[in-house]
C-alpha cells in the first residue's frame, strides 16, 4: 500500500464524509496473505469475525480498496472481506496469463477453502460479477446469498470497449497529473482531491516519480476476446443452478449494462431481483457507495 496507516484513515475519513456516510469510528482492515494454486493473494479483513461473512470481488484493473466504504458501512453487521484476485493489486500475477473465468473461479473455491469459511455472501462488480457467477453456478450450496454488480453473461460492447480503452492506455509509466487527467476524463463524478490518494492503492510509484497500475496488461492485452467471450456466454447456460438468493444491481448511468439486460438476468434466476443505484456509472461502489451499501443491507435482511 502506498499511503502510510496515517494518510489512509484521514483518506478513509475524508472520503466517507463526502459519500454522505457518519461513522462513529474509522477503523483500517488488516492486510493478509492466502497462498492458492502456487499464488499469492492479498486481501483485506475488516473484521468482525463471528458475523455473517461477505467476500467482495473487485472489477478489472480495480483492487480491494476499491470496496472500502461499503465495508466500513456494512462491518457493523457482517464480516467483510475484500480480495485482491490474479492479476491485480498486491496479488500475484498468472505466470501462464491465464485469466479465464474458470482460473479465476477455482481462486474463488480456493480462497474460501483456505479461510474455512461457511455459507457466505458473494458480492461481485464487473469482473468480479463475472467470476462470482461462475463459482456460484458451481458451488451455490456455499452460498447464503449473492449479488452481481453491472454485469451479466452478455456485453455491451460499445461500453466495455471504453473501459478496455482506458486500461489499455497508459502502458508507460506516467506522471501521477497525467494519470489523474486521464482518470477524471474517463469517469468525471469523481472529485480531484480525493481521486488522487484512492488512485495510490491501483498505483506503483518508479524511482523517477512516473507511476505504474497495479494490474497485469497480459490480462486484457493478450486475451482470447472472442473464447473469453463464449466462456461468458456459456454462463448464462447454467443460471438455473443458483438457488441461493440473487440481487442484480445496476448503475443508473451505466453504458456497460443496460436496464434490459438487468431484467433479462433477474427472470433467468430461481430467486433473482434487481435494484438500481442513482448516480452511478459502472462503477457503482465509487460511484454511489452510500446507496448501494444501503442496498446491500436491505437485501441481506
Amino acid at each position: 500500500m502506498t499511503l502510510s496507516a496515517e494518510e489512509y484513515h484521514e483518506h478513509l475519513r475524508a472520503t466517507s464524509q463526502r459519500a454522505g456516510f457518519s461513522f462513529d469510528e474509522v477503523v483500517l482492515p488488516r492486510e493478509m496473505i492466502a497462498s492458492i494454486g502456487g499464488l499469492r493473494f492479498r486481501y483485506l479483513d475488516w473484521g468482525s469475525e463471528g458475523l455473517r461473512p461477505v467476500l467482495f470481488l473487485h472489477g478489472g484493473a480495480l483492487t480491494a480498496h476499491t470496496w472500502d466504504l461499503c465495508c466500513l458501512a456494512l462491518r457493523d453487521s457482517f464480516h467483510c472481506i475484500a480480495l485482491d484476485q490474479r492479476g491485480h493489486g498486491d496479488s500475484d500475477w498468472a505466470p501462464d496469463a491465464d485469466y479465464s473465468i474458470a482460473a479465476q473461479r477455482e481462486d474463488i473455491k480456493g480462497f474460501v477453502d483456505e479461510l474455512g469459511l461457511p455459507r457466505f455472501v458473494l458480492v461481485g462488480m464487473s469482473m468480479g460479477a463475472i467470476n462470482a457467477l461462475a463459482f456460484a453456478i458451481h458451488h451455490t450450496q456455499r452460498l447464503s446469498a449473492l449479488v452481481l454488480i453491472d454485469a451479466g453473461p452478455e456485453v455491451r460492447r460499445p461500453g466495455s470497449r471504453r473501459i478496455r480503452d482506458f486500461v489499455n492506455g497508459g502502458a508507460e509509466p506516467e506522471t501521477l497529473d497525467a494519470i489523474i487527467a486521464r482518470a477524471l476524463a474517463f469517469n468525471p463524478r469523481r472529485d480531484p482531491t480525493i481521486l488522487r490518494r484512492s488512485l495510490m492503492h491501483n498505483l506503483r510509484r518508479q524511482s523517477d516519480d512516473t507511476w505504474v497500475w497495479k494490474y497485469d496488461r497480459k490480462r486484457f492485452q493478450q486475451m482470447d476476446r472472442e473464447a473469453h467471450a463464449a466462456e461468458r456466454r456459456g454462463l448464462a447456460d447454467g443460471l438455473a443452478e443458483i438457488t441461493c438468493p440473487t440481487l442484480v444491481v445496476r448503475g443508473a448511468e451505466s453504458d456497460v449494462f443496460h436496464e434490459e439486460d438487468a431484467e433479462r438476468l433477474v427472470q433467468r434466476l430461481p430467486d433473482g431481483r434487481y435494484v438500481t443505484i442513482p448516480g452511478a456509472g459502472h462503477t457503482v461502489q465509487g460511484d454511489n457507495p452510500r446507496d448501494l451499501a444501503a442496498a446491500l443491507r436491505e437485501f441481506l435482511g
